[in-house]
C-alpha cells in the first residue's frame, strides 16, 4: 500500500522549512488517518521521525488535508526537492508502517 502525497508549499519559501508540507488526497486521508491519532510519524531514512499535528480542523476539511512541518520543509531543501519550478511540485510516497507511521519513500 503507498500513498501518493504532492510537496506543497503556502507560497513562502522559507530557508527555515516553515511553510512546506504533503498534500494528500481526500481518499488517502480517510483511508489512512485517523482523527484519534492527533500526529503521526513520518520516518524518512534512519533518522529521527518527524512528528506532524494532524489535530486541526485544516486537516480534516475538503480543500487543504497537508502534513505541515518546518522539519519536513528542511529535509526537502536539504534534498533539493524545494524549491520547485511553479505547478511542478515533487510527488512523495508514503508507505504505512503501522497505525500512525509511515515511511517516505522518493
Amino acid at each position: 500500500m503507498m500513498i501518493s502525497a504532492t510537496a506543497w508549499n503556502n507560497g513562502q519559501h522559507h530557508r527555515s522549512g516553515a511553510g512546506y508540507g504533503l498534500k494528500i488526497s481526500r481518499t488517502d486521508r480517510d483511508r489512512f488517518f485517523r482523527r484519534e491519532w492527533r500526529t503521526v510519524q513520518l520516518q524518512i531514512g534512519t533518522d529521527t521521525p518527524i512528528v506532524v499535528n494532524i489535530d486541526k480542523p485544516s486537516f480534516w476539511n475538503d480543500q487543504c488535508r497537508e502534513l505541515i512541518s518546518a522539519e519536513l520543509g528542511r529535509w526537502m531543501l536539504a534534498n533539493h526537492l524545494a524549491p520547485w519550478p511553479s505547478g511542478e511540485p515533487p510527488h512523495i510516497a508514503l508507505i504505512p508502517r503501522e497505525p500512525g507511521k509511515f515511511d517516505i519513500r522518493l
